[in-house]
Order: structure tokens, then C-alpha cells, then sequence
């Protein structure tokens, strides 16, 4: 059963802002609702991970979303993750104003 490690609300700025990181061993999904988006909008979404203790964080996974969207719950793929994970969103173009995107962070 999914358990909520993090959740909020991101109002996009323009540059790649942290939604969420976390450090216990744990398979995540990163969930976000982009029904705010019209078309001509685009918004990336991101998960960092780390291999190896002191290792150096990598991009694990990435979405990139454009225009309204017809099934606006976004889902990541599930990330296996022993060390860290760091999710992220990006708001690269906009329309008539940064969105805001509801979003959590589930571990499985």
C-alpha cells in the first residue's frame, strides 16, 4: 500500500525548484496533477538518485509534458532507491502565468 512521504502544492517559476528528497530505502512515485495546463505550456518533470554512498546525484528519470493535458494525473515510473532521491519540477513555458501543480510523493 502507497504511503505519503511528501506533498504540497509548486507554484512554477521558471527555473527547476525541489519538490521533494528523501533518504530511507524505499521504492517512490513521484505524482503530479497538471490539469492547471493549457496549450502552448510545457512543464518537466525530474528524479535524482544517487548509485553509490558519496556518489554524486544523477538524473534517474524525466517527463516532459506540453500543452492541456486530457489525463492530467502524471505518475513517475517507480524508482528503486537505497541512498537518496530528490524530485524536482519545471515550468519551461508558459502561457498566461506560472501554474501551479499540486504534487506527492509516494513510496510503494
Amino acid at each position: 500500500m502507497p504511503t505519503s512521504i511528501a506533498s504540497g502544492t509548486k507554484t512554477a517559476d521558471g527555473t527547476e525548484q525541489d519538490l521533494a528528497t528523501d533518504t530511507s530505502n524505499k521504492s517512490y512515485v513521484l505524482k503530479v496533477d497538471t490539469a492547471n495546463m493549457v496549450d502552448g505550456e510545457t512543464v518537466e518533470l525530474r528524479i535524482y538518485a544517487i548509485c553509490l554512498t558519496a556518489g554524486t546525484e544523477r538524473l534517474a528519470y524525466m517527463a516532459t509534458y506540453v500543452n492541456a493535458q486530457a489525463e492530467p494525473m502524471k505518475y513517475s515510473i517507480p524508482v528503486p532507491e537505497d541512498i537518496s532521491i530528490r524530485c524536482t519540477l519545471k515550468q519551461t513555458a508558459y502561457v498566461t502565468s506560472y501554474k501551479g501543480f499540486p504534487w506527492k510523493l509516494l513510496s510503494l
